[in-house]
């Protein structure tokens, strides 16, 4: 299995529009961060966990040249809004492209997307196949996902475990019963938002005390905000089996 990861900012990526901080500066381009997402290519499946407002160049940028399925995390517009970028996929691979999202999502994608799911049928939308899910466990192609619960704040989300990698992004919180299901995983890849407290996600501590009682043999940080730092900084703070993850992190397991 090859992981690829697609963007690993926080909803405003980085640089951050008008901001003038030395991340934001940076010439290193592990601190250009596009919205968060992730490249999964099993053996026989393409699939992306997030489609956020840069997908598209996502696509290009990591020459993508099939895709079989999308899979939501949930529906807050850094996750969704790129859905629309499926159409070349439609057009040149003549298939549809199977969407896997909670009911919930699924409503949200509705409002954002109204035409996709209109009854009069527009030429030219992105064609695709709605399969719900929730915290049953469920099959694209040979692969098993293991949908994670986890809490954003209030807001009920899923990470998702894919044999002994994990991908968890926006958690703030996760219950016992899904830190059970994730111990055992080789890599993980969870979000650490900065380094002081945040309402909704991670800080970097939060997210390294969890990784340490995980147990993987890897982890990688992602939904990083300018607010951390500097990658090559950060980095030198962090345990060895734990690391920042940048754009274009390919892993294979």
């Amino acid at each position: 299995m090859k992981i690829t990861l697609l963007g690993t900012g926080t909803s405003q990526g980085i640089p951050v529009i008008c901001c003038n901080c030395e991340v934001c500066r940076s010439e290193d381009p592990r601190d250009n961060r596009l919205r968060v997402s992730v490249l999964i290519e099993t053996g026989d499946k393409t699939i992306v966990i997030d489609s956020g407002p840069d997908f598209r160049y996502q696509m290009l940028r990591a020459g993508v040249k099939d895709l079989d399925a999308i899979v939501y995390t949930h529906e807050h517009k850094d996750h969704v809004a790129g859905l629309d970028d499926i159409r070349p996929f439609n057009y040149l691979l003549k298939k549809n492209i199977d969407i896997y999202a909670t009911e919930r999502v699924q409503d949200a994608l509705k409002r954002e997307f109204s035409y996709i799911f209109a009854e009069k049928v527009y030429p030219g939308i992105p064609q695709i196949d709605v399969h719900t899910i929730d915290t049953d466990n469920f099959y694209i192609g040979e692969t098993e996902l293991i949908p994670l619960p986890i809490m954003h704040y209030k807001l009920p989300i899923l990470g998702f475990r894919i044999n002994d990698f994990t991908y968890i992004t926006d958690a703030k919180t996760i219950p016992q019963e899904t830190v059970d299901k994730i111990r055992g995983t080789k890599i993980l890849i969870v979000n650490a938002l900065q380094r002081e407290d945040h309402i909704s996600h991670f800080t970097v501590a939060e997210a390294v005390a969890f990784a340490q009682d995980i147990g993987a043999e890897m982890t990688y940080l992602t939904h990083i905000s300018h607010n951390m730092g500097k990658h090559e900084d950060v980095e030198r703070s962090l345990p060895a089996n734990i690391r920042l993850g940048y754009d274009g992190l390919v892993l294979n397991l």
